[in-house]
């Protein structure tokens, strides 16, 4: 089959890969119908990550199950599932608790499992998924293909966002602001919006992505950064700042910005990769009782909250893909979405 695999910074190619193969009872094989690069591939792509060999490389899909193992239950041969950015057992203390990105049994796409066996990347043909009882989530069909964008992105960017909102706190009435106008800060939007937040503020300077967080319930839209950001939302709220803030980029000085932005004694919800060197302030925090709380965002354990919506149309996330392309065209995904000409791309094999 193919698949992407990141030989250096900046070489992104389809390889031709073997195919895989149930390895323990618990697999499944699953044909991949949509997959996307996300922004934490730009990282190893960029060569902020080293990539010290070729690796396989994407992390969320949707597909159509081809193949399970015997002790795979709750799936069938022909369901459209939903795969998150890892595989879970579901079942052990951290899955049952809420942290299915802690799994015991758990991993990664693109990485050996803990049964010692390659877990195939997101962005090719087919991919071997373990603990799929755990990992997938069947959507019930027939399935519009027209729902395949929002879909995909329960599988990794819209549940992340929805993770900002939710450890920041955003409840009905709330006053929020979202730092990063990537497709994870446009979904935290969205995500606020859809928890009752009574104003939503992004923080962008790009046109296209202002657009769409206004499509999204954005009610202001604020373009400086820095000092001046925070000052602008500090006068947008009785001098004081908004109840919480959504950090949805990964660097020092988001994170910088969104601790000095949330009013004392509100939350800041961080979901952002990190990278450069993002810090918390100890002093500050206690000076202004601001909480932090978010991390890696067990996303499969919000999609049965999220999928009714998309399936009904009353949620529309997929609208952070901008761009659709073929997998032999993955090269020019990834530099698209290196130069920011394109929110989000969406890859179909």
């Amino acid at each position: 089959m193919r698949a992407t695999v990141l030989h250096a910074a900046r070489d992104i190619r389809l390889d031709e890969v073997p195919d895989p193969v149930i390895a323990v009872p618990s697999d499944a094989i699953v044909r991949v119908v949509a997959a996307c690069v996300c922004g934490s591939d730009l990282w190893p792509y960029r060569g902020i990550t080293p990539t010290e060999k070729p690796k396989r490389i994407g992390h969320e899909f949707v597909g159509v199950v081809e193949e399970k193992g015997r002790d795979v239950t709750g799936i069938a041969v022909g369901d459209t599932v939903i795969a998150p950015f890892y595989h879970c057992d579901g079942s052990c203390v951290n899955c049952r608790n809420g942290v299915s990105t802690s799994c015991v049994e758990g991993g990664w796409w693109g990485a050996d499992d803990r049964d010692g066996h390659f877990a195939d990347g997101g962005q090719g043909e087919y991919v071997r998924v373990p603990h799929a009882a755990g990992t997938l989530t069947v959507v019930p069909g027939p399935v519009d293909a027209a729902l395949i964008p929002s879909l995909l992105t329960l599988s990794d960017v819209f549940g992340t966002g929805h993770h900002a909102a939710v450890s920041a706190g955003v409840r009905p009435g709330a006053t929020v602001a979202v730092v990063g106008d990537g497709a994870v800060g446009l979904s935290g939007v969205l995500a606020a919006v859809r928890l009752g937040a009574s104003r939503v503020v992004a923080m962008s300077r790009h046109e296209d992505r202002q657009r769409l967080a206004r499509e999204f319930g954005a009610t202001d839209v604020v373009a400086e950064r820095g000092q001046e950001g925070i000052d602008r939302l500090a006068d947008m709220f009785d001098g004081i700042g908004p109840d919480c803030v959504l950090e949805c980029v990964g660097t020092k000085e988001s994170m910088d910005q969104a601790l000095r932005s949330a009013r004392p004694g509100g939350q800041v919800g961080f979901v952002g990769v990190p990278n450069g060197g993002p810090e918390l302030p100890v002093r500050t925090m206690f000076a202004t009782n601001v909480g932090v709380r978010g991390g890696v965002a067990p996303v499969r354990g919000y999609v049965a909250e999220l999928l009714p919506e998309v399936l009904d149309g009353s949620l529309t996330p997929g609208k952070v893909f901008t761009r659709e392309l073929p997998l032999d065209d993955i090269a020019e995904a990834y530099r698209l979405m290196d130069e920011r000409e394109e929110i989000k791309v969406l890859v179909r094999p």
